[in-house]
């Protein structure tokens, strides 16, 4: 598994794109799993998912395979019930039955040792355990648009996504999600495949189809799963950090502003 790769498109706080909002949405997904339970979370990054979750967990352990990203975690968030280690997704660095809940969100496609995670996510769990994990929809997310992800290794198919869970637990439930400037996470059943999207403008609109969810969120346990809630992020920064993100990265934005200068101080100066 290459640090390397995982770091090309790894979500760090204060970036403004898709990913902020589909990652956001999960983690709060998970937050209202871990009302004071022990987690684990594989793949933590910079540690900010990690850190949101310390907000409701009795304690969190965020694990990641590149150790210079674990040390800026550890200064960048400090909680008394928080602490980072440096590990694989395939070799966790605690024993066994340490967690009550293992999240792990857009890390499978990016090695090919997908048992050997699923044994060791198995191993920390306590008995009954829940483990909450996403990946791309490999049919959506590559397959549909033609696009090959330079840093994914390994992506699946939502059957054998679900064939990897069910072979590791006895209870499998699938969650849909799909980033419309927000974020929308769905049960995957009959109710689901009904709601349909709709695009248009002051002259028509029209259907454009039902969801076609490019991630794939599973709740797994050998004990008793309920989790039914269809749940919509919204993020009303969206479209302003995108246009500043812009502004700072454009050079004819900068030249354009370079120019104007000096007309903004006369004309403040007329003003007076």
């Amino acid at each position: 598994m290459s640090a390397k790769k995982i770091l090309g498109e790894r979500l760090e706080a204060g970036q403004f794109n898709e990913n902020t909002s589909e990652h956001l949405h999960r983690y709060a997904i998970a937050s209202t799993l871990c009302q004071n339970k022990s987690v684990l979370d594989i793949a933590c990054g910079d540690g900010y998912g990690s850190n949101m979750m310390a907000k409701k967990a009795r304690s969190v352990a965020g694990v990641d395979i590149d150790g210079e990203t674990i040390i800026l975690a550890r200064e960048k968030y400090k909680k008394d019930n928080l602490e980072y280690k440096q590990g694989s997704a395939a070799r966790i660095p605690y024993p066994d039955n340490s967690f009550e809940i293992v999240v792990s969100f857009e890390t499978l496609e990016h090695h090919d040792k997908h048992i050997e995670m699923m044994q060791e996510i198995k191993r920390v769990l306590i008995p009954g355990g829940v483990c909450c994990i996403s990946t791309p929809d490999k049919l959506v997310y590559t397959d549909q648009k033609n696009y090959k992800n330079p840093f994914h290794v390994k992506e699946l198919y939502r059957e054998e996504f679900e064939d990897l869970l069910k072979a590791h637990f006895k209870n499998v439930v699938i969650l849909k999600q799909q980033f419309f400037s927000g974020s929308l996470i769905v049960p995957d059943n009959s109710e689901s495949d009904k709601l349909k999207l709709l695009s248009g403008n002051f002259d028509s609109f029209e259907q454009v189809g039902n969801i076609q969810a490019e991630y794939l969120i599973a709740l797994a346990s050998d004990g008793n799963i309920t989790f039914g809630e269809t749940s919509i992020f919204l993020d009303p920064d969206f479209s302003k950090n995108k246009i500043l993100q812009f502004q700072n990265s454009s050079l004819r934005y900068k030249v354009g502003k370079l120019i104007l200068s000096p007309m903004r101080f006369l004309k403040k100066r007329a003003d007076k």
